[in-house]
């Protein structure tokens, strides 16, 4: 299972750092991803991180202003948001999976969401 949180209402050029925590299994085994789903739009890939951490892929959109990394020892992965944009309002779903190169390429395990709105 994994369990989002760290969502929350926060003012345009605010931060906000989300955590996903795996229970049940080892998140180490697969690289892991955030995906965002805004009201009335399909699911988007936002950031990946490879299962050690060596490699990261971020959407253009968020490139410079989202971070992601993982601690294996806590099972956990993040993702910090800077300088938030109205437009970056929707619900961030964590995921494990395949990375391959430099694409998302299967989702093995989604969580649940945390909900991000960025009030301009």
């Amino acid at each position: 299972q994994l369990q989002a949180s760290g969502g929350g209402l926060v003012q345009a050029g605010g931060s906000l750092r989300l955590s996903c925590a795996a229970s049940g299994r080892t998140f180490s085994n697969y690289a892991a991803g955030w995906f965002h789903q805004a009201p009335g739009k399909e699911r988007e890939f936002v950031a990946a991180i490879s299962r050690g951490s060596g490699r990261t892929v971020y959407a253009d959109s968020v490139k410079g202003r989202f971070t992601i990394s993982r601690e294996n020892a806590k099972n956990t992965v993040y993702l910090q948001i800077d300088s938030l944009k109205p437009e970056d309002t929707a619900v961030y779903i964590c995921a494990a999976g395949i990375l391959d190169g430099s694409r998302w390429r299967h989702t093995d395990y989604w969580g649940q969401g945390t909900q991000v709105t960025v009030s301009s």
